[in-house]
């Protein structure tokens, strides 16, 4: 609970308001933004219907909200009669630019831009409008009154639809006061800022990133299982994949357990039994959770089994194998499905196939080694207690080890009468707003199946029984996937913000109690719902869909465009996002035909960098460009967001636009420049799709007023400086710039990138300029600047890492000293200082260096 107002608090809530709804027009500051609004729409402001002194945000968080509450407020809408889904116009639009996130699947959401009200795309989750005329902009965000929740959608003559859904045809309103926020600001960044900060305080029901704390690895680098292996990932799999990166040079500091761990079975099979040599994603999702602890890949495993000189080999040559015939098993499957379909004669043939392929894939998993088969006279322990603890035995940099599950359990829920829970088979129900979604096999076989839904009483005790196991097993954080499948099941449970209510709490209560309070990523969860309802203690979420190696849809380009179509999602999403949670840009492959496009992106990500490689198969020429050898990483201070200039472009297929992302290093700006352009979403056909005309080389400009300088109070002074030093990573090019000069023209090819590191210039006596760059050997140079101090006629710097450093300096120091030792050091007529760095392991990687003039 919030103190009190004190007369200081109740001056800075200002009365006037930069909203009008009158005469069937919505006017910011006197000029309309829509027309044609209906007559039971009403717009109150933000202080009329918010009550601060009930919430429980930090007073500093409150003032703030409270100085800028003129400038919001929200919409509501009447009906005559009460209903569970309700659908009315909140006015219409035509001829201003906006940008919007809409979801595309289930799971997912990214960006749509466009000019009207019908140009928007269903569910969609907020749209931020242009005011040219007042030189600003205005956020309309649908979020969540009494049980319902919202989303916009396109209406019909340039009309934005407003829907209020409970998700349960037993809970039914007809009247909202305060169903969308609204929000101005001549700021677009600051607008997305205050606008969170506003629902936060009126809401109560979420928190902000800046309230929470991080989890651990958000400076690190790591692995993840899932496309090394899919679900297959066994012990022997792991420990070889980690050796790997070890033998490379780069240490792991935590690894993902990804889906194929858990102990799942099937209906009509022994409720008792494991599932057994599944292989590609897909054939898991109708399966459920029968125990909480491991399945017997990891159950089985003995202590010292890899810690030994005669430890099981690993071969990668049988995974391929594996996923061959895997991919081959799940053609056949849909054949199968496809023969029932149209009673097809050759139903009998099929099933015999499948029995010889799901033969072979059963002699080529074989005997898996999990033990030494040797009865120990010791008591050996077995199992994931005892595989996490020779995991660190081994690899003593692995900080973190966090494994995988579903929201609700597993893909399908939990298996009723197999656990001491409460369970039930419920039919998924999916909300109409979905049907303009992509198809997805995740929602087509969880549908099929139905959910096996813990009763949501014990919601609290499904976490605990999950998360109490795996701590005690050295579990540290779990990857929480398929969050949104709450929304299907929700009708006999209150509908689905009551039952997302209830189901976050107990989520909420086992991270606090097991995992350090913020030992979680969340993925699959890009629904208001989640951000609105789920984040009070989860600090970190994927921003963008998974990251999809190629097209499963068999476009042979896909494997270039996808990667873009990723950049994009993560960009735009993290606008919002970002507000409640550390957006994390997921795991590429290093190996992969785009791994430098992926990791440029993921090296001024400001999130942990984590790979997915296949065990062998690795470039750690590339990985060693943003990883340090102890498996840290030269961190941006924020998040990455697209620049003012893309706001309302189309960075993927409008043959014009280079995606252009800024962030912040401790002593300068970065942006990244990015050819996303090939591919984006079709409307008409409702999927992503290439657009091959689009990929090409496209030019643009770059300028350093481009980085949002004022977004961290401690960056701002940076963006007052009279010159800054330019660098381009890629190019390897140094130039100068003043916030007048001319910006920097370039040609990016398809899918490549450029990264410029802004740094300014500092004068010292006699009119010497002087600006460190970094390590130019890591993509994000300006992140292996760690703490710089300027004394005297000299500098003192602090930079973290092995390889080139790289200053501007207008005039060749007398002396450079490198961790107290002078060294020689190479000075070119263009400004370059440049003095090769060692790795000290001792020193954690850092060394001290002290320039003199």
């Amino acid at each position: 609970m919030a103190p009190p107002l004190n007369s200081t608090t109740s001056n800075l809530i200002k009365t006037e308001s930069i909203f009008d709804l009158s005469e069937r027009k919505f006017k910011v500051k006197g000029f309309p933004l829509f027309h044609d609004v209906p007559e039971n729409v009403s717009f109150r402001s933000f202080s009329s219907i918010c009550k601060p002194s009930e919430s429980n945000a930090p007073p500093s968080l409150l003032q703030k909200v409270l100085a800028y509450s003129h400038k919001g407020g929200f919409f509501g809408f009447s009906h005559e009669t009460p209903s569970d889904r309700l659908m009315n116009s909140i006015g219409s639009f035509n001829g201003k630019d906006f940008l919007s996130i809409f979801r595309f699947k289930t799971w997912w959401s990214t960006q749509w831009i466009g000019k009207s009200g019908s140009d928007l795309q269903m569910e969609t989750q907020w749209i931020l409008i242009e005011v040219p005329e007042t030189k600003s902009y205005v956020v309309i965000i649908p979020i969540i009154e009494k049980c319902f929740r919202s989303a916009l959608f396109p209406g019909f003559n340039d009309h934005v639809k407003i829907i209020a859904e409970s998700g349960s045809t037993k809970v039914k309103e007809s009247t909202f006061n305060s169903i969308a926020y609204v929000h101005f600001s001549e700021n677009p960044y600051d607008l997305m800022k205050e606008a969170y900060s506003a629902i936060r305080v009126h809401l109560n029901s979420f928190r902000l990133l800046e309230e929470k704390t991080i989890p651990n690895l958000v400076d690190k680098f790591g692995w993840c299982t899932w496309d090394a292996f899919y679900l297959t990932v066994n012990p022997i799999g792991i420990f070889h994949g980690l050796d790997d990166f070890s033998k490379g040079g780069v240490e792991p500091r935590f690894v993902i357990i990804d889906d194929g761990w858990q102990s799942i079975s099937f209906d009509g099979y022994d409720p008792n039994e494991d599932a057994k040599n599944l292989v590609l994603g897909g054939e898991q999702m109708s399966g459920r959770l029968h125990r909480f602890d491991e399945c017997y890949k990891f159950r089985k495993y003995e202590s010292g089994l890899l810690l030994g000189p005669n430890s099981p080999p690993y071969d990668p040559n049988n995974f391929t194998d594996l996923i061959l015939k895997g991919i081959e098993h799940e053609k056949l499957r849909k054949k199968r499905e496809e023969a029932i379909s149209s009673k097809s004669s050759d139903l009998a043939e099929i099933e015999s196939k499948i029995k010889k392929v799901v033969k072979e894939i059963d002699d080529l998993f074989g005997g898996e080694q999990f033990s030494s088969g040797e009865k120990s006279e010791m008591k050996s322990e077995y199992g994931l207690k005892a595989f996490t603890k020779d995991l660190r035995t081994k690899f003593k940099g692995l900080d973190d080890v966090y494994v995988w599950h579903a929201l609700c359990g597993a893909w399908g829920g939990v298996r009723p009468e197999t656990t001491h829970l409460d369970t039930k088979i419920v039919p998924c129900k999916l909300s109409p707003g979905l049907d303009g979604t992509m198809e997805d096999l995740a929602v087509v076989e969880i549908s099929k199946a139905s959910l096996g839904l813990v009763h949501p009483s014990q919601a609290n005790e499904l976490y605990d029984s999950m998360h109490s196991y795996l701590a005690e097993s050295g579990i540290t954080g779990v990857k929480v996937d398929v969050i949104h499948s709450l929304e299907y099941v929700c009708d006999e449970y209150g509908g689905r913000v009551d039952l997302a209510k209830v189901y976050y709490e107990g989520l909420t209560k086992s991270i606090v109690k097991n995992f350090n309070g913020n030992g979680m990523i969340a993925s699959m969860q890009h629904c208001n719902d989640f951000f609105f309802l789920g984040t009070k203690q989860i600090s970190m979420g994927r921003v963008g869909d998974d990251f999809w190696f190629q097209d499963p849809n068999g476009d042979p380009m896909g494997s270039f465009w996808l990667q873009g179509v990723h950049m994009i999602h993560c960009s735009y999403n993290s606008l919002w996002m970002g507000q409640m949670i550390q957006p994390d840009w997921d795991m590429f492959q290093s190996d992969h035909v785009c791994a430098k496009f992926h990791a440029g992106s993921r090296a001024i990500c400001g999130g942990p960098i984590y790979v997915s490689d296949n065990v062998g198969s690795h470039d750690f020429d590339l990985i060693k460009k943003l990883v340090f050898p102890d498996g840290t990483i030269p961190k941006c201070i924020y998040f990455p967001l697209p620049t003012r200039d893309c706001l309302f472009k189309n960075p993927l297929f409008d043959h014009t636009t280079v995606l252009k992302i800024w962030n912040f290093n401790k002593y300068g700006g970065v942006i990244g420049a990015f050819n996303c352009q090939g591919a984006g979403w079709d409307p008409i056909m409702q999927k992503f799709r290439g657009f091959p005309e689009c990929y090409k080389p496209i030019p643009g400009t770059v300028h350093v007023t481009e980085v949002e300088w004022d977004q961290k109070e401690e960056t701002s002074h940076l963006g007052k400086a009279e010159e800054y030093v330019v660098y381009l990573n890629q190019a390897e090019e140094l130039s100068l710039m003043t916030l007048k000069s001319e910006p920097i023209q370039f040609t990016i090819q398809p899918s490549t990138f450029e990264l410029y590191s802004f740094v300014p210039v500092t004068k010292l006596c006699g009119g010497i300029k002087f600006a460190p760059i970094g390590l130019t050997n890591m993509f994000n140079s300006g992140g292996t600047v760690i703490d710089l101090e300027y004394v005297g006629n000299g500098a003192k710097i602090k930079v973290k890492g092995g390889g080139s450093f790289l200053a501007y300096s207008s005039e060749s120091p007398k002396k450079f000293q490198l961790n107290g030792s002078e060294v020689d050091f190479e000075w070119l007529g263009d400004g370059k200082l440049c003095v090769n760095v060692p790795w000290i392991e001792e020193a954690c990687g850092v060394s001290d260096f002290a320039i003199f003039f």
